[in-house]
């Protein structure tokens, strides 16, 4: 009962959009108040704030945050899609692949969905809207490109579900590789139908020469994703090793395009240490949480409720990502992983399933609440930056969520799309 009321409320302070790690926060302690008394309360918040936050992996999330911030500020980001339209040529739908290009090179060095969703606005929309693009299909390519932040290394969300599930940070960005690229061309193959069907129209053919000009825009992002991941892969450096040789790289670029100073600087350490508290402020809030449902024992008896159904646990899977799928509609994505998952996955793990893979499916769904009203946080940034109805973003986002829910499909059906380069791995 008690743990139903204390939903209730979460709930309803997410509703009157109370801050989330507030409502967290909150709705937590009315629940620990009401089961232990003050006394119970004031003894968890002496020994959580350290628990919570002083993990060696949580270091992971502001580095890689730093390194998206370097990145942006070196400027080799304002030509990721300038150089993929060069490279892509006469194509049907080639603006567009262009756009889903850039959003992948963006992705492998950002992690940041919203951020890479607001860039492309300001860079592709326009161009595409005067080569004679719908709004609808200009806005919905853009909006669904941004997605691939959330999967792609180094994905934030996908360190945030490693940290709230206990699982090596390492292997759960390496799970996203393959899904992360399969969805890219998922998008990618949408825009190419689409131009088949007219709504789209040819770019100009390219010669060669410019071709392997332009492939000199995407070296610099090329290189540090490999730098990234493959010191995860290769067993050379943990994942939070492998962020700061990130950040590292980022400064570099920096160096290289001569844009280190002190305003850029200071920007990128003020936008790391503004995303970086928001983030831990949702750890430390759910780690309050997860001491509310542990004291209510809500996960061992959830666990005993579905091992005793009768159902096949496959089911039991697909239940749960619907669930998923509906929450995205509703609440911020980092919001949902740290209230769900730690009753949803060891529901999983008795199921047998893995949960690196699990996690995946998650963040696949979470991608796709990005897109979808009402809250589709990536539709309104996009609305906002090319100064289009947020309803048009919405509309011309439909046939790249059906393309989403197929590559979910896909890693769904076959785990080892996700779990192959973690089995591989060093």
């Amino acid at each position: 009962m008690i743990v139903i009321v204390i939903s209730a409320l979460l709930l309803a302070l997410i509703l009157i959009r109370v801050p989330i790690p507030f409502a967290i926060l909150g709705a937590a302690g009315v629940g620990l108040l009401w089961i232990g008394g003050l006394g119970n309360l004031v003894g968890i918040f002496e020994v959580i704030p350290m628990s919570a936050v002083g993990s060696n992996s949580l270091a992971a999330i502001p580095l890689f945050i730093f390194m998206a911030h370097l990145v942006l500020k070196s400027g080799v980001l304002a030509s990721l899609f300038t150089s993929a339209s060069t490279i892509i040529g006469r194509v049907r739908g080639g603006t567009g692949i262009a756009a889903v290009l850039a959003g992948a090179g963006f992705a492998a060095v950002s992690g940041s969905s919203t951020a890479a969703a607001a860039t492309l606005a300001h860079t592709s929309t326009d161009t595409m809207l005067k080569q004679g693009y719908s709004r609808r299909l200009a806005s919905g390519t853009v909006a669904s490109a941004g997605t691939l932040a959330a999967m792609i290394p180094p994905s934030i969300l996908l360190v945030f579900y490693a940290i709230t599930a206990e699982t090596s940070v390492g292997k759960t960005l390496l799970a996203g590789v393959l899904p992360g690229l399969l969805m890219g061309f998922g998008l990618a193959l949408t825009v190419w139908v689409m131009g088949l069907r007219g709504h789209a129209p040819a770019t100009e053919a390219t010669h060669w020469t410019a071709k392997l000009k332009a492939l000199s825009g995407l070296l610099p992002v090329l290189v540090l994703f490999v730098i990234v991941v493959g010191t995860v892969f290769l067993g050379i450096a943990t994942a939070t090793e492998a962020a700061a040789l990130g950040c590292l790289g980022g400064f570099l670029l920096m160096v290289w395009t001569k844009t280190v100073n002190r305003s850029n600087l200071r920007s990128a350490l003020v936008g790391t240490v503004s995303s970086s508290a928001m983030i831990l402020a949702i750890v430390f809030a759910a780690h309050v949480f997860g001491v509310f449902l542990t004291e209510t024992r809500v996960t061992p008896t959830v666990v005993d409720f579905v091992q005793g159904l009768s159902i096949a646990p496959m089911l039991v899977v697909i239940i749960f990502a619907f669930v998923y799928l509906v929450l995205g509609f509703f609440m911020d994505q980092m919001a949902i992983i740290a209230l769900t998952v730690p009753v949803t996955l060891p529901v999983i793990e008795a199921l047998g399933f893995d949960p690196i893979w699990f996690g995946v499916i998650v963040i696949l769904l979470a991608e796709v609440g990005l897109i979808t009203p009402p809250l589709g946080l990536n539709a309104f940034v996009v609305a906002r930056a090319a100064n289009i109805r947020v309803e048009t973003v919405f509309l011309g986002s439909v046939p790249f969520i059906i393309a989403m829910l197929i590559v979910t499909a896909l890693v769904f059906a076959f785990p080892e799309l996700a779990l192959l380069l973690t089995v591989t791995a060093n």
